[in-house]
């Protein structure tokens, strides 16, 4: 049964990427593959990376992260097992720097520059929120809609006013601008600039070389397509994050502020309250 007025391709599409999203955006699963990232490792091993992580936290996490299919659990013998990649987790870990070079440009930096990694994990919070994937697909077809048609494509049989809570949400999130009540939604800038995130996303979903991305039908832009950075996808030791509320983009972005070498090997600072802008979530 159809869940949107898209037509079925589209639809498909949408519903790959969100489930992609709702495999790796659960608190930790990022920094439990990238800790794995290396040779395979044996249960202890692995939690000395992260050893934040209680043994009551970890082994859940490992047992979704092996039924998603992203996680292999070796038996070498009854005292003896190791967890690693498997294919489709090493094709996802190229995703994540476009993941973290698009929340560098597009969302609010504190003073204190951040790890990559929380990079990527604010990022996922934004990308997840519910029915978030399929409006701004709709909105990057049409270039703008009401919140009625939006309604109508993305939650037909449904009433149409429910579209207005998600919506309220993506434009707090920077991702959606609206010039007042009653006028039309379209994407904002951080919203157009998902292109290459979404297209590699749907390309790895769809087990396709990530190079498709650049020929996504929606969000491919083969002509001004660029390279991820350089960066370390595989540190001795992942930092404990802090507690952290929810991001948002603010204005024009600054340089880059992570380095190739220390993405994941400094501890991951708070953010002071000084950074925090008011009258939305933050990140």
């Amino acid at each position: 049964m159809a869940l949107t007025a898209l037509p079925p391709d589209t639809e498909a599409d949408i519903a790959r990427v969100t489930e992609a999203l709702a495999m790796i955006t659960p608190r930790w699963n990022v920094r439990i593959l990238l800790a794995l990232s290396g040779r395979p490792l044996r249960y202890s091993e692995l939690a000395g990376k992260i050893s934040w992580l209680h043994n009551g936290q970890l082994h859940p996490k490992l047992r979704t992260l092996c039924d998603a299919g992203l996680v292999e659990r070796t038996e070498h013998s009854a005292r003896h097992v190791t967890y690693g990649h498997t294919e489709r987790a090493t094709a996802l870990l190229p995703v994540l720097p476009l993941i973290a070079t698009w929340a560098e440009e597009h969302l609010e930096q504190p003073t204190t520059p951040l790890p990559a990694i929380e990079q990527i994990e604010d990022s996922l919070t934004l990308l997840t929120r519910r029915h978030a994937a399929a409006i701004l697909w709709v909105l990057k077809v049409r270039g703008e809609a009401s919140g009625r048609t939006l309604a109508r494509i993305v939650m037909p049989g449904s009433d149409w006013t429910n579209i207005y809570p998600p919506l309220r949400q993506l434009v707090a999130d920077g991702l959606v601008d609206t010039d007042g009540i009653g006028r039309p939604y379209r994407l904002s800038a951080a919203g157009e600039e998902l292109g290459p995130v979404f297209g590699a996303l749907s390309a790895w979903s769809a087990g396709q070389p990530l190079a498709q991305a650049a020929r996504h039908p929606v969000w491919g832009r083969a002509d001004t397509a660029r390279a991820p950075r350089n960066w370390v996808s595989h540190p001795v030791r992942l930092p404990a994050p802090p507690v952290l509320p929810a991001p948002v983009r603010s204005g024009p972005a600054a340089p880059p502020a992570w380095q190739h070498r220390e993405l994941f090997s400094h501890a991951a600072p708070a953010r002071p309250a000084a950074a925090l802008l008011a009258g939305g979530p933050r990140r």
